[in-house]
């Protein structure tokens, strides 16, 4: 499951990010979280395996996506904040690897000066910090980047690995005093339909890993962004007003890696909003207390401290919120207007997967792609 010694030495040695320590800082720094009893536990982790196998039947009849029937591409783990932290920090890793790899290219001197100073260190506390922040919020996740981890990994569950927090959904299926099997059937559908998702377009981990990997591909005057970068964060505070989309981030972009960032934005829209489409379609008869599951967690994520408000914005979890929101309006609008299987259009190709633009007037999407 982990990232074998050798080729977690190696990344390190190529990386502006010491990983070793960002994975034991991580998960010293994750919050454990609500203990239970080992009993309770125990059957709460049995429940959630079955919960997560049940809900592929679910996500093939409203989706309607043959990629559905029979899943059996990937491992399905229930783990604790620790084990959440240290998996994704080691998924990480291997995803920002090309970008490192690019930097280097491009400024060997001023790459490895870099290493040798400080910011691996400094790096790997602060992708200790964003993950064991995370850690303590996330119920569950497909990660369809794991197979990549190692080859242990990549034969283990070559699709991919679907992960619960235990600890989380407790606390959470508490906080909102909803029915737990009905909770823990409905957070499963969301993360099964990403599943699905990667199983239909087989294409589309690969084509994430391109847009990933081409935003690496800064120039050498990247060093000249990041002033840049300063400069704008300086001129917020004096009251300017910096780009609507992207904030400061927009001084370290070029115009083809905002185009990257904006397809990115909209792919993560489609891929979330579907998986909400999917949560909410479901009736009665499947999740008895669907309704109330869904009002009480709008809700609650309207109820956080001014802290975790602030740490949330920081770390771009409204942004993500939004896209649950738009990109569920997107998919439920193309499915009540063209149907279901005309919708899978969408997963053909990267050319039919909608734009930014598209995310917020279906109507283009379909003239583009359907007409």
């Amino acid at each position: 499951m982990w990232l074998s010694g050798r080729m977690s030495q190696e990344l390190t040695q190529r990386s502006l990010v010491d990983w070793d320590a960002a994975a034991q800082l991580a998960a010293k720094m994750t919050p454990p979280g609500p203990t239970p009893a080992p009993r309770e536990m125990s059957k709460a982790v049995e429940s959630l395996r079955y919960f997560a196998h049940e809900s592929v039947h679910h996500v093939h009849t409203i989706t309607r996506l043959d990629a559905a029937e029979n899943l059996r591409d990937s491992t399905v783990l229930v783990v604790d904040r620790a084990g959440w932290a240290k998996a994704n920090t080691q998924t990480f890793s291997v995803l920002m690897q090309p970008v490192f790899d690019r930097l280097r290219a491009k400024d060997p001197q001023k790459f490895d000066a870099a290493r040798r100073g400080v910011a691996p260190t400094a790096t790997a506390a602060e992708m200790a910090a964003f993950v064991g922040f995370l850690s303590s919020k996330v119920l569950g996740q497909y990660d369809p980047y794991a197979g990549l981890v190692s080859e242990t990994a990549a034969r283990s569950h070559p699709g991919g690995r679907l992960m619960f927090v235990a600890p989380n959904v407790l606390w959470t299926e508490k906080e909102l005093n909803v029915a737990p099997e009905d909770f823990r059937l409905w957070v499963c559908l969301h993360e099964q339909t990403h599943r699905v998702q990667f199983a239909a377009a087989p294409w589309l981990r690969d084509h994430m890993l391109e847009q990933i990997t081409s935003l690496g591909s800064l120039d050498a005057s990247v060093w000249d962004r990041v002033r840049a970068l300063a400069s704008s964060v300086t001129g917020r505070s004096r009251g300017e007003r910096p780009d609507a989309g992207l904030g400061p981030l927009t001084h370290l972009l070029t115009a083809q890696e905002r185009a990257t960032v904006s397809h990115v934005t909209a792919v993560m829209s489609l891929l979330e909003g579907h998986a909400n489409a999917v949560m909410d379609a479901v009736d009665a008869r499947i999740v008895p207390t669907v309704k109330t599951i869904r009002r009480r967690f709008d809700n609650r994520s309207a109820d956080h401290s001014v802290v975790d408000r602030f740490i949330r914005s920081v770390l771009g979890m409204d942004a993500k919120m939004r896209q649950y929101s738009n990109g569920q309006k997107f998919v439920e609008h193309i499915v009540e207007r063209e149907g279901m299987d005309r919708f899978n259009t969408v997963w053909s190709s990267p050319q039919t997967l909608p734009t930014e633009a598209e995310i917020h007037d279906p109507r283009a999407w379909v003239e583009r792609v359907l007409r």
